[in-house]
C-alpha cells in the first residue's frame, strides 16, 4: 500500500514538472479516478469543461476523460495541441449515434432542427445545429421556437426528460442510451431508499425513467455537487460513482450512498476509468497521442458547439 502511494506521488510530481515544461493544462471529467482528478489543474462536468477548453490558457490541453471530450477540446482551440492519453477511451452513448445514418435521417427530413448532447463524435456535432449538455438542455431546447421541430441526439432518456418538462410534442428523439445509466436498478433503488427512509435521491437525467420517478433531484453532475450544499446530511447518488469523490471531498462530513446496477454493486464507467497517472505522464513526456480533426468538420462542429456557449 505504502509503495502504491509512493509512486502516485512520484508521478504526480512528475506531472507537475511535465506541465510546467510543456505549459500544459489538464481538464479532468468528474467521473475519472480519484488520483486523475487530484493533478488536474480543472476538474468539472461537459459544459464546464467545454467552456474550459474554450478560454484556457496553454499550449497543450490534455483531456482526462473520453474522446468525445477531447475532440471538443480541440474544435475550441485547433491552434493548441490536445492530448487524449488513452484514444480508445469512448462511450456508449456518443457510439449510438452514427454521423453518417444522421445525415441520412437529416435528408428525409427537412427543416427538422438537429440538438446534440455534447456526448457525441465531432463528426455528429458536424451535423448539428446547436449542442446541449445535461446542465443547459433545457435552456436550449427552451430557446427554439415552440412550432420549429427538432430532433434530438442521441440520448432518448435526456430528450424524454426535456420532452416531458417542456410538453413539446414536435421533438423526435434518437433511440440512443449512455449504458451505465441505463444499468440502474429501479427495485435495488426503491429498496435502497426503503432502507434509508428520508434520504434525498439525486438522479441525473440520462437515467431511465423507472429511476427518475424516484428522485428528488434531478440534474447534470454539476447539479448534484451544488444540491449537496443544503442541510440534508445523507444522500443516495445515481449517477456514475466516480462523483462520490468530489462530493466526499467538498463534504467530508457528509454521506453519499452509490445506487445499485442491475446485478448488484456500483456503476462505474470502465473507459472514464482507463485514464491512469500512467498514462498522463506518458502523453505529457512524449506529446502524444493527439487528436486531430479534418478542418470543415472542425468548423461545422464549432458553429454547433458556439451557439451552446453563447446562450445566456
Amino acid at each position: 500500500m505504502t509503495s502504491g502511494v509512493s509512486q502516485q506521488a512520484q508521478l504526480a510530481k512528475r506531472i507537475a514538472e511535465l506541465k510546467a515544461e510543456r505549459r500544459a493544462i489538464i481538464l479532468a471529467h468528474y467521473y475519472t479516478l480519484p488520483e486523475v482528478q487530484e493533478v488536474a489543474d480543472f476538474t468539472g462536468d461537459s459544459l464546464a469543461l467545454s467552456q474550459k477548453a474554450a478560454e484556457v490558457d496553454a499550449d497543450v490541453i490534455l483531456f482526462a476523460g473520453v474522446r468525445f471530450m477531447a475532440e471538443t477540446a480541440k474544435v475550441l482551440s485547433p491552434e493548441r495541441t490536445v492530448l487524449l492519453p488513452v484514444p480508445d477511451a469512448g462511450c456508449s452513448l456518443a457510439d449510438s449515434c452514427d454521423a453518417t445514418k444522421l445525415a441520412e435521417w437529416k435528408r428525409e427530413h427537412p427543416g427538422v432542427m438537429v440538438v446534440s448532447y455534447v456526448n457525441t463524435s465531432v463528426e455528429v456535432k458536424a451535423h448539428t445545429d446547436i449542442c446541449c449538455t445535461s446542465s443547459n438542455a433545457l435552456k436550449v431546447v427552451q430557446s427554439i421556437p415552440a412550432d420549429q421541430p427538432i430532433l434530438f441526439v442521441p440520448d432518448r432518456n435526456l430528450g424524454s426528460y426535456i420532452k416531458k418538462v417542456t410538453g413539446r410534442e414536435n421533438m423526435t428523439l434518437w433511440e440512443g442510451c449512455c449504458l451505465i445509466h441505463e444499468d440502474f436498478c429501479p427495485e435495488g433503488l426503491a429498496k435502497l431508499k426503503s432502507e434509508n427512509p428520508g434520504v434525498k435521491v439525486l438522479a441525473h437525467p440520462e437515467c431511465n425513467n423507472s429511476i427518475l420517478e424516484q428522485a428528488d433531484v434531478i440534474g447534470s453532475t454539476a447539479d448534484l455537487l451544488r444540491y449537496c450544499d443544503c442541510e440534508e446530511q445523507r444522500f443516495i447518488v445515481v449517477t456514475e460513482v466516480g462523483i462520490l469523490h468530489q462530493m466526499q471531498q467538498s463534504h467530508p462530513d457528509k454521506e453519499f450512498l452509490p445506487a445499485p446496477k442491475r446485478g448488484g454493486g456500483c456503476n462505474e464507467c470502465r473507459d472514464m476509468k482507463k485514464v491512469t497517472l500512467e498514462s498522463i505522464c506518458s502523453a505529457l513526456e512524449n506529446l502524444a497521442p493527439k487528436v486531430e480533426i479534418e478542418e470543415s468538420v472542425r468548423k461545422a462542429a464549432e458553429g454547433s458547439i458556439l451557439r451552446m456557449i453563447s446562450l445566456k
